[in-house]
């Protein structure tokens, strides 16, 4: 199965392409300080782009994997818009996937020695102040638990997530966690004070892959009307709060 995947549900416009042997291309566009996310003038050329390397046109798709947040409005609307069109006019499957999940994916499949992190946090900056957040399990099955489903918290309720976490999964002797994604590095002092581990803000762990998006794109069931697939933001629109002015 061939999958195109993006996720515009942080400032990066991600691009993964899955090819039929399982392998996978990636593309990224990062905006640089003070600049927009290019989401909107960015997404396609560089799908476009991939698919040329690969040899390959959009009509030869089999599916469309877009992540569903949460995340930025903006962001999350672009993204989601373009994979509902695509689908519709290519006449392929789509599936959307959570940001969150595919964050935490490969910090939960390797460590550096090859060992795998079995309890990640997926942690994403929200602005105002706040993380979007969510708890993995690697169980011995080697399936993923989702621990604590997605959230917005403030940062000083982040050291305690954890605990949160651990007595979901029944266990009072605790575990090794860390955390990864731009939440993560931003929110470091009150996620290690917790225990939690941080990876340096240089490792690629922080950095949502477009690769996992298509993976599990496409374990993901596709959806018998594309109106389904709608952004998760996880709290109101900025745009929404600030019709209702000032509160008293």
């Amino acid at each position: 199965m061939i999958v195109l995947g993006f996720d515009t549900a942080t400032p990066a416009t991600a691009i993964g392409l899955r090819l039929t042997d399982g392998s996978a291309v990636q593309a990224r566009d990062d905006p640089g300080p003070g600049e927009r996310p290019g989401h909107a003038t960015r997404l396609l050329p560089l799908a476009a782009k991939l698919l040329a390397g690969a040899g390959l046109r959009f009509r030869d798709l089999d599916r469309i994997a877009v992540g569903l947040g949460p995340g930025t409005f903006t962001g999350l609307r672009i993204g989601v818009a373009t994979a509902r069109g695509l689908a519709q006019s290519l006449g392929v499957d789509l599936v959307g996937v959570s940001s969150l999940r595919a964050l935490a994916e490969p910090a939960l499949r390797a460590e550096p020695d090859g060992s795998h992190g079995d309890h990640v946090l997926a942690v994403l900056d929200a602005r105002r102040g706040e993380a979007f957040l969510a708890a993995y399990e690697m169980t011995v099955r080697e399936s993923v638990e989702e621990l604590l489903p997605p959230c917005a918290l403030a940062p000083e309720d982040l050291g305690s997530i954890v605990k949160q976490a651990e007595a979901r999964r029944g266990d009072e002797n605790g575990v090794k966690w860390r955390a990864v994604g731009d939440g993560a590095v931003r929110f470091r002092d009150q996620l290690e004070a917790g225990g939690v581990a941080v990876p340096p803000d240089c490792s690629p762990l922080h950095l949502l892959s477009a690769a996992a998006i298509c993976n599990l794109g496409v374990r993901a069931e596709a959806v018998a009307s594309r109106e389904v697939i709608v952004p998760d933001y996880r709290r109101r629109p900025d745009a929404e709060i600030a019709l209702e002015g000032p509160q008293p």
